[in-house]
């Protein structure tokens, strides 16, 4: 199977990983950068109430870096705030569905635009911190609890089956994954298939994820790489 990513900021991209849109994704190369609500592996876990620091992406021309999750300060349960991606999203004061997480923790799911969806994880009734899809896929790792987050709204957590880069790794679905540092909280995980390079994920200071058909994949700014099927 062959999947296409996204070009650095500003960069475009011919397709961008959907598994319930149904977009395929295809063979060439794409760089996506992405922004978690973790600022490293030693992140605030999600069971915890203290906010995570908070990140922003910008969309380009056809495709925008993959989103990060902004942590807003923490909030009490069922208090929403005003501004694009926060409470649960522009115009609504509930979320649309709520799903419970591998921690314990729950995810509060919003759509609030075409392939945009906002999940703010809430433990002990505080918002720990936000992934939000426009265009791209989110994902975050959690002290070892990795959360992706898709363009058609769906949303894995799990535990393990983690890689500490730089190195080259097997993960789900016949996926290989070589990881190689490139800065200071900055890894670049290449998506290796049956035909070579089929996708580029690179964390600049944030987490990053994708779906590449079916099987999530989570980058964190420490170079830890997992997958989930």
């Amino acid at each position: 199977m062959n999947l296409q990513k996204r070009t650095p900021r500003q960069a475009t991209a011919e397709a961008r990983p959907v598994r319930r849109a149904g977009l395929a994704l295809a063979a060439a190369s794409l760089l996506v950068v992405g922004g978690t609500a973790c600022e490293s592996d030693g992140a605030t876990p999600a069971g915890d109430a203290a906010p995570a620091a908070s990140a922003s992406t910008e969309p380009g021309d056809q495709a925008a870096s993959p989103s990060g999750a902004r942590s807003p300060d923490a909030e009490e349960d069922g208090t929403a705030t005003s501004g694009e991606g926060d409470g649960d999203g522009p115009g609504k004061s509930s979320p649309d569905r709520t799903e419970k997480l591998v921690d314990g923790s729950e995810a509060r799911i919003t759509e609030v635009g075409e392939q945009h969806y906002v999940a703010k994880i809430v433990s002990k009734g505080a918002v720990v911190a936000t992934l939000e899809t426009d265009g791209h896929d989110a994902g975050l790792n959690a002290n070892g609890m990795f959360v992706a987050l898709t363009l058609g709204g769906d949303l894995a957590s799990w535990m393990g089956n983690d890689h500490q880069g730089p190195g080259t790794f097997a993960l789900e679905g016949d996926w290989k994954a070589k990881v190689t540092k490139v800065g200071e909280l900055r890894y670049r995980a290449q998506i290796i298939g049956h035909n070579g390079v089929a996708g580029t994920l690179e964390t600049d200071g944030h987490d990053t994820g994708l779906d590449a058909n079916g099987v999530y994949i989570v980058l964190s700014n420490g170079g830890v790489i997992s997958s989930h099927k």
